[in-house]
């Protein structure tokens, strides 16, 4: 069915906007909270907190309260920051290279100095947000360090979420089927609404976006944060990357086959089959206009390749044993030819034939510094994939397996392919 395009406008609009209003359940942000102490710990009403993003130079202010105690909310992740501080009759203090954490408040305290103390030792401490006072519950933050550092072979997100202690399995949290997950990037949902996989792009068992644009990723089990629900399992929350006041860009090749794969655990033997695997990505973001408008645009592709059968048909009189099947090939090349001829339909080979699973992947961001406390982004994400599946393996007719086995063999175009694609826009406003 074809959607006009104002149509398909409207839809996307008015999914962004559904989506900011009702569906973001997912922290997208970081927060810095701390206090302010004058000599002998007396707390400085009025002090001016002001932040700065210094890889892009996006800006975030605030004063403390009568108690000296400060919070900035809703700030982008990662870093590093420069917090500074000023008061009437102190000296200012400035404290360089915090790196915030997807869903933590970072705790500072700063003591000031009078002007008229020059002291060549500063009293700045600052506590890691893993001991964060406002921590709401168990959760496992993977910075982007670690997501660029630590071995991958899927290049999904899943092989970053195992770091979790909770985690039991493919995408499981403490013992949880992963359909009772709940996957948001940007603060979007992100599941799979099908209900056959625990994410998107699991039917065809790719990443749903690339790896290279997700900035931090964070799991939540049982979180007390009313920002955070619709879940039994564990919260996902992946946020992407944005650019910053420095073009910045990669172009990456990933590669793999069955060369690559031992063939033997300890005395024991194991043949990996043949497969080919082969990804290319590309990855650019800067200013648009510097400490203002940024972008960032990030694309993958890739494809699988292995067989779909091994099973080889007899050619007559040959024994029925290791991948020699009892299916005469002259029997399946008259069916092929019957069924061309009947009915023009062209069953494909029915050996050395293969499973194919291409896919493709796009997202693109932009982001807006309104000013010191309003900031907008807008994330538009693309999925195309399908993956090959054989024929069928149901047995409710009685007629047992109809895979290839030794006593049966299927055409390549007896199977069937899954295709999963997915169009997402986000619109977002901090204030």
């Amino acid at each position: 069915m074809k959607i006009p395009g104002s149509r398909l406008a409207a839809a996307l609009v008015g999914g962004a906007l559904l989506a900011s209003s009702l569906g973001a359940q997912g922290v997208t942000t970081a927060a810095i909270a701390g206090t302010v102490t004058g000599q002998g710990g007396a707390p400085l009403a009025g002090a001016v907190i002001a932040a700065t993003h210094v890889p892009s130079g996006t800006k975030y202010g605030t004063v403390t309260r009568s108690d000296g105690r400060f919070y900035l909310g809703a700030m982008r992740v990662g870093g590093p920051y420069e917090v500074t501080v000023r008061a009437i009759g102190f000296e200012p203090k400035t404290l360089s290279g915090i790196n915030l954490e997807l869903g933590i408040t970072t705790d500072l305290a700063f003591t000031m100095n009078p002007t008229l103390v020059r002291l060549d030792a500063v009293a700045i401490t600052a506590e890691g947000g893993q001991m964060s006072s406002a921590r709401t519950g168990a959760s496992t933050t993977v910075s982007g360090d670690a997501l660029s550092a630590f071995p991958t072979i899927g290049r999904t997100i899943t092989d970053f979420t195992r770091l979790t202690p909770q985690a039991t399995g493919f995408g499981s949290f403490a013992g949880l089927d992963n359909r009772f997950n709940n996957i948001s990037v940007d603060g979007s949902y992100f599941n799979n609404s099908f209900g056959l996989s625990g994410q998107p792009g699991g039917r065809t068992g790719v990443s749903p976006i690339p790896l290279d644009a997700v900035d931090q990723l964070q799991v939540a089990i049982a979180p007390y944060d009313v920002r955070q629900g619709n879940f039994t399992g564990a919260g996902v929350n992946a946020v992407t990357k944005s650019g910053t006041n420095e073009f910045s860009g990669s172009v990456y090749t990933v590669q793999r086959d069955q060369s690559l794969v031992g063939r033997k655990a300890g005395d024991v033997s194991f043949d990996p089959g043949t497969f080919t695997f082969k990804q290319f990505g590309a990855r650019l973001s800067g200013p648009i206009i510097r400490n203002k408008l940024f972008f960032f645009a990030n694309y993958e592709g890739d494809g699988y390749k292995a067989p779909g059968t091994t099973f080889l048909a007899n050619t007559g009189g040959q024994p029925v044993a290791g991948n020699t099947t009892r299916v005469l090939a002259s029997d399946m090349t008259a069916m092929s030819t019957f069924l061309q001829q009947k009915f023009n339909y062209a069953t494909g080979p029915f050996a050395g034939w293969n499973l194919e699973t291409p896919s493709s992947r796009i997202i693109a961001k932009l982001d807006w510094n309104v000013n010191e406390k309003n900031k907008a982004s807008l994330r538009y994400i693309q999925l195309d994939s399908r993956s090959d599946n054989p024929v069928s393996n149901s047995s409710s007719l009685g007629f047992g397996s109809r895979r290839d086995n030794l006593n049966s063999m299927s055409f390549q175009n007896s199977g069937y392919a899954i295709m999963e694609n997915i169009r997402s826009l986000v619109a977002e406003w901090n204030s």
